[in-house]
């Protein structure tokens, strides 16, 4: 079996201690609409236009959330396409805390944290490390 030296170790750094405005999950939303129908004015109720726009509006956040989830999976598979193919490919890059350049050929691709990282000779290289190409 052969490996082909791509790896996805991708997390969610993002951690919000409340939810804002454009924030509100599905659920959320819900509750507060139930709780806004609970609370009506039996003489004033809520009328069918403004019922309707609330519901409206949940539908397009709703689509624009699953946008934003399609849209970064592609993003990360795009991401990995393009390490895999600097797989076998010699680097130039600069090691972190040290002047002066290395090269050596990738052998593997990760995800960490979100960002792609080569695996050079052992070594973790970003890609804002890498300073050009070399020859195989």
């Amino acid at each position: 079996m052969q490996t082909t030296g791509i790896t996805s170790q991708a997390t969610n750094p993002t951690t919000t201690t409340g939810p804002s405005a454009s924030q509100v999950s599905s659920d959320q939303f819900l509750q507060l609409l139930v709780t806004q129908l609970q609370n009506q004015d039996p003489l004033n109720p809520i009328t069918n236009s403004d019922f309707a726009a609330q519901l409206a509006q949940f539908s397009t956040l709703e689509g624009i959330e699953k946008l934003n989830t399609n849209f970064s999976d592609m993003l990360l598979l795009q991401e990995l396409t393009q390490g895999a193919n600097l797989l076998g490919k010699t680097v130039v890059y600069q090691p972190l805390g040290q002047p002066g350049t290395t090269s050596g050929t990738v052998d593997a691709v990760n995800i960490l944290n979100g960002q792609l990282q080569l695996s050079v000779g052992g070594n973790a290289v970003s890609l804002n490390q890498v300073r050009g190409f070399g020859s195989t």
